[in-house]
């Protein structure tokens, strides 16, 4: 029987102080600054943030994917700052095919915070690189992502993580489905042989154009070739389910999905799920991520998720919006929690907290940039925004 857990009180989601003070503030130009005669060896650190919620005592581990900019062992702070029980991060820039390599200051920092502030490593996604594609039938390009992949896996075995998430790939119209994933199965067992322990985490994808992995058949398939099944995993992102088909706002649907999932994959590689709401209808095949209740998607689906036990112990991320404003996360991951044992027949009800969400996200709009997780490269010439992200992963 699942146990009942009492809704925080949203006044914690809030900070008691400026948002300003969150942020380091920049010496004026009046202040005398000595420059020392040689750059800095010290990890780069950014000021503690203020936390704007208590993390909750729930089996369910709700997090975000925040940011890691100034250094990794920043995002540690940052997702305790929003009451996060998991997160997700880039290892090294997203949007690059090359990082500089970490350092061995890098590395203890983050394996210090993560003991500071009591976070499992089964806890923490990794997000790999939105230029991986190890579905692309061109070997030469097939390789540059590999060596990408790779390298993440490898950062991620540094700084004692379990697990990597990443997107499948495509066939970029030049293969067929059942070759690209043959291709993916094969770069997998490649890393797994080039590395010891990282879990390989699978995500599903929205069902646009050549991209694989919006039907979970696609995912099964990718598995049943991969050596090391210990090593393989995946992540369901909510979004995308439901813009691939999947319609998870019945609870009657949603069980019937997990059936689905378990027959077609099997519930024992579910490592992880991505929470986000869809601006777009059902079954459009577009993966356009909106903030938890105010999407097609609606509270109610998100209901049956933190109040389904097979979902519990692994890290459900929000990829929402956050229009660089941190109480957006807070609030967002104080709804979920709540939604854990929460009373569908109670007077505030499922509206009453879509509308703590909406005030939240209406305050941030007016003072951020939209979409604080991995931004979009500008659109290339002649391709709209909307088409170039729906084809990101099929470029290379």
């Amino acid at each position: 029987m699942l146990r009942a857990l009492p809704l925080r009180p949203f006044n914690r989601c809030f900070p008691s102080k400026p948002l300003s003070t969150l942020m380091p503030k920049r010496k004026s130009s009046s202040e005398a600054v000595e420059t020392p005669a040689k750059k800095s060896r010290l990890v780069k650190t950014k000021e503690q943030p203020e936390p704007l919620a208590q993390r909750s005592e729930s089996l369910w581990k709700v997090g975000a994917h925040v940011s890691a900019a100034g250094g990794i062992q920043n995002a540690i702070a940052n997702a305790a700052a929003v009451g996060a029980n998991s997160f997700a991060l880039f290892v090294k820039s997203q949007r690059k095919w090359t990082s500089p390599a970490l350092t061995q200051e890098t590395i203890s920092a983050f394996k210090a915070g993560l003991k500071e502030h009591g976070y499992d490593p089964r806890h923490i996604l990794p997000h790999g690189s939105y230029l991986i594609n190890l579905g692309n039938p061109d070997a030469t390009k097939r390789k540059k992502s590999y060596d990408c992949f790779l390298d993440d896996l490898k950062r991620c075995e540094a700084l004692g993580l379990a697990l990597y998430n990443f997107h499948p790939g495509s066939t970029v119209g030049q293969a067929t489905t059942e070759e690209s994933i043959s291709l993916i199965a094969q770069s997998i067992n490649d890393a797994h042989k080039a590395t010891e322990s990282v879990v390989t985490v699978l995500e599903n994808m929205a069902g646009a154009g050549n991209i694989i992995g919006g039907d979970f058949q696609h995912l099964a398939q990718i598995i049943q070739q991969v050596d090391d099944k210990t090593r393989v995993g995946v992540c369901l992102d909510t979004c995308h389910m439901f813009a691939a088909g999947y319609d998870l706002r019945v609870k009657e649907e949603w069980d019937r999905i997990v059936t689905t999932f378990d027959e077609q994959v099997g519930l024992q590689y579910l490592r992880a799920m991505h929470l986000n709401d869809s601006k777009t209808p059902h079954n459009s095949k577009k993966d356009r991520h909106e903030n938890i209740g105010m999407g097609h998607i609606g509270l109610t689906a998100f209901h049956h998720i933190l109040n389904d036990v097979r979902m519990q112990g692994i890290p459900l991320i929000l990829e929402t919006p956050s229009f660089e404003q941190p109480e957006v996360w807070a609030t967002e991951i104080a709804v979920l929690d709540g939604l854990s044992g929460f009373d569908l027949q109670s007077e505030e009800g499922l509206d009453g907290l879509v509308e703590r969400v909406k005030a939240v996200v209406k305050r941030a709009e007016g003072g951020g940039k939209k979409g604080k997780k991995g931004k979009k490269a500008p659109a290339k010439k002649g391709k709209k925004k909307e088409e170039q992200e729906d084809e990101e992963d099929e470029d290379e």
